[in-house]
């Protein structure tokens, strides 16, 4: 049975860092295009950063390149987004989602599969 976790989400100041994991349970995570996005009051979706199962090439919004880091733990079938430099824009909840491709990944409506999200607080 397919279960998606993530982990990792809290209060920081900004400037601070924060690592979130998402952890697939019952499948695969290297085997599927994992995304990262997220949702915050009153804001559109975002997608925030993508990893691609088959070769490991990762993708960023470009309000985010620089400043996060996505990555897999294939033992551990885990996808890692470091966050450093947090913005106050950079709240919300955090969701995993996976998909066979990473074609218009920054769409969420393309993703069917997803985990219960982590509230992420950047405060001033």
């Amino acid at each position: 049975q397919w279960h998606i976790v993530e982990r990792g989400g809290g209060r920081v100041h900004t400037g601070g860092s924060l690592t979130l994991s998402c952890t697939g349970n019952g499948f695969t995570l290297e085997d599927y295009c994992t995304v990262w996005f997220r949702e915050a009051p009153g804001k559109a979706w975002e997608g925030v950063s993508a990893i691609r199962g088959s070769d490991g090439a990762t993708d960023y919004r470009p309000s985010v390149k620089g400043r996060f880091t996505i990555s897999r733990d294939t033992v551990k079938n885990m996808v890692l987004l470091q966050m450093n430099n947090l913005r106050l824009e950079d709240s919300g909840i955090y969701y995993c989602a996976v998909e066979a491709t990473c074609d218009n990944w920054l769409t969420e409506t393309q993703f069917n599969r997803w985990g219960r999200g982590t509230q992420v607080t950047v405060a001033s």
